[in-house]
């Protein structure tokens, strides 16, 4: 199982977009953790960089509870400075590896990337 994850994320990097969403987030990560303001987001987006890299084998869950009104705000502001482009770009890679059937798994994982690209705060990679 571990090598056909292993697998599955190498070709993920190399066919299936990962390059390119995992180099987006990390300059984009960088780039937010340069301001002070910024940090929040960055260190958020360098976390989504991650996953970017490696998605198969990989998790998502919520966490119940914890600063709620602050996540939900900062979503808010992730949202309206650059989240909503993310997703169109996983959204837009999802639908043009899922043109083949090779390509399913692939589409499959940047739409679980869009879903964690629209509300990161309050969620929690775990492998």
């Amino acid at each position: 199982m571990v090598l056909i994850r292993f697998i599955a994320n190498v070709l993920w990097f190399f066919v299936g977009g990962g390059v390119f969403i995992a180099l987006g987030y990390l300059l984009g990560g960088l780039a937010l953790c340069l301001t002070i303001i910024g940090i929040p987001l960055g260190i958020q987006t360098l976390k989504l960089a991650r996953v970017g890299v490696a998605p198969f084998g990989v998790d998502i869950i919520e966490i119940p509870g914890r600063n709620g009104s602050i996540n939900f705000i900062l979503n808010i502001i992730w949202l309206i400075f650059g989240g909503i482009w993310i997703v169109i770009t996983h959204i837009i890679f999802g639908i043009s590896t899922a043109v083949t059937i090779i390509g399913i798994p692939f589409a499959i994982q940047h739409l679980k990337l869009a879903e964690l690209s629209l509300t990161p705060f309050g969620k929690r990679i775990v492998s």
